[in-house]
């Protein structure tokens, strides 16, 4: 049941946005609005790089470019559905909480708000800071690279937002870290103590993280993101520090 209602919220926020709203007043639908909003920090570096406005990268001189027909379709489709799985994220985080809440304490219950809340914001504010200041970071470099080298850009619609997607998804899930480590600090399964004495190992799992699942296939964006991550993994130490009960056999209240 859980199951269905996620399937659910999430098919009626693809529809809208894939189709909101819906051709009424000649206002373009909200993927094609989503679509410049990906595209918007990518035409931002180039724009930065060549020293020219950001106007002039749009219409005909946009660097992004199809060779199927079924490309710009498949990819508004895709761009939506992910859209759609966003802006149900917090109904989403809720269902995952009650779907594990008959098996806790009444005592444990009452952290479902502070779960989805916590849960929502962190997914959310990974995804912002991929948006504003990893996709900055990451364009602006390999667009140096090739602007030095001489090449023209002519980007594949759906290549360029398999990196977009995929890098607001996992910055967004890397953002979850301290939620996790709060409750696995809280039931005791972790210390922050254990988390500093196991720091180094931790870097080299983070390290190995980053070179499989972070997005691209160069060395910057697995030294870019395994930063992002240990820092995070730093905060979450103080999290299960704060977590952690302080009487033998107690849990916080």
């Amino acid at each position: 049941m859980r199951i269905v209602r996620s399937l659910i919220i999430v098919v009626a926020a693809f529809a809208f946005t894939y189709g909101f709203p819906f051709g009424y007043h000649d206002i373009p639908p909200l993927r094609f609005k989503l679509l410049e909003w990906a595209q918007k920090p990518f035409l931002d570096a180039m724009a930065r790089q060549l020293h020219r406005p950001v106007a002039e990268l749009t219409g005909l001189n946009s660097p992004f470019a199809f060779t199927d027909l079924t490309e710009p379709f498949i990819s508004l489709m895709r761009l939506s559905l992910w859209a759609a799985a966003f802006l149900a994220a917090p109904f989403l985080f809720y269902q995952v909480w009650a779907f594990i809440r008959p098996g806790l304490y009444d005592r444990e219950k009452r952290l479902a708000i502070p779960f989805v809340v916590a849960t929502s914001g962190c997914f959310i504010g990974g995804a912002v800071f991929a948006y504003y200041q990893a996709f900055k970071f990451l364009g602006d470099i390999l667009f140096q690279e090739a602007a030095q080298a001489g090449l023209r850009a002519n980007l594949h619609v759906a290549d360029y937002l398999d990196l977009f997607i995929s890098t607001v998804l996992i910055t967004g899930i890397m953002f979850e870290l301290p939620v996790l480590f709060y409750f696995l600090a809280r039931f005791r399964i972790v210390t922050a103590r254990w988390m500093i004495k196991y720091w180094r190992h931790a870097t080299i799992i983070i390290l190995i993280f980053s070179a499989f699942f972070t997005p691209g296939d160069v060395i910057l964006t697995t030294v870019f993101f395994s930063v992002v991550l240990l820092g995070l993994y730093f905060i979450s130490i103080l999290v299960a520090w704060i977590a952690e009960p302080r009487k033998p056999g107690k849990l916080n209240p």
